[in-house]
């Protein structure tokens, strides 16, 4: 794999490094160039298979609970003394409970908000936390979040309820950092993906009545590939576009257009 993304010298933090849109942006961030910390949770095997091109020298395997706070906290202090500097962190890694809807019992729905609040913005709000402060003394750095077109229009399977306001609430977060720290050299990006082709848009395809269903309600009636959310992510981590902090990226394929 090539990459017209020059990254060299570039160190990047990059959360579920090890399926679906994780997996492509960790091979396309080493393609270009840069020094990637691979964040998986459980399973090393893809993290390990999505970075396999990239120098022994260029890469750095993390494994940790991202429901366990300490563990983020540890992750982000062996991150950062790999090479002693961030440059760039990727918030990815992300949950879809499928068993929160309103009529589920009352120990489910809380179980499915407690899960997607806890990875998919407690989490996040650490490393975020963690970033900010050493952009602060390190002179800048940037921060993509990869949020979804359900935090704007919200969710069609009312069981992915606290998914889809889990990804509100980091977009929320990450427009915050973009605003208030503008001037210092901080640059805070949302990418906001349609329907990707992963395992978590397959599976949410099952619940709404597979997946013909889900491309016909598409304008190309093609799923986004994991792919172009990666190459999207390395360009915005090479800081061609400074001015574009803050922004929220649609990549939906025109299906939703605000």
């Amino acid at each position: 794999m090539t990459s017209p993304i020059d990254l060299s010298g570039k160190t990047i933090l990059l959360t579920g490094a090890s399926k679906g849109i994780g997996a492509a942006t960790a091979a396309i961030l080493g393609a270009s160039g840069a020094y990637l910390v691979a964040h998986y949770g459980s399973d090393r095997a893809g993290a390990e298979a999505a970075t396999a091109a990239i120098p022994e020298e260029r890469k750095l395997l993390l494994g940790a609970d991202l429901a366990d706070l300490d563990a983020v906290e540890a992750m982000w202090a062996a991150a950062l003394a790999w090479r002693g500097r961030i440059d760039v962190l990727v918030n990815n890694a992300a949950i879809m409970p499928f068993d929160g809807g309103f009529d589920a019992p009352l120990a489910d729905f809380d179980r499915a908000w407690a899960d997607a609040l806890a990875i998919n913005v407690m989490a996040p709000a650490r490393m975020m936390r963690a970033a900010v402060n050493h952009f602060l003394e390190s002179g800048g750095g940037s921060i993509v979040t990869i949020s979804s077109w359900a935090a704007q229009r919200g969710v069609t399977n009312p069981a992915t309820i606290a998914y889809g306001a889990s990804k509100a609430a980091v977009k929320s977060a990450t427009q915050s950092i973009a605003r208030a720290y503008a001037k210092d050299n901080i640059q805070a990006y949302v990418v906001a993906p349609g329907v990707v082709r992963t395992r978590l848009s397959e599976q949410f395809a099952a619940t709404q009545g597979g997946e013909e269903k889900i491309s016909a309600t598409l304008a190309t009636g093609e799923w986004v590939t994991p792919d172009e959310l990666g190459r999207l992510v390395a360009f915005l981590a090479s800081g061609a576009t400074p001015q574009l902090s803050g922004s929220t990226l649609d990549v939906n394929g025109a299906s939703y257009v605000r």
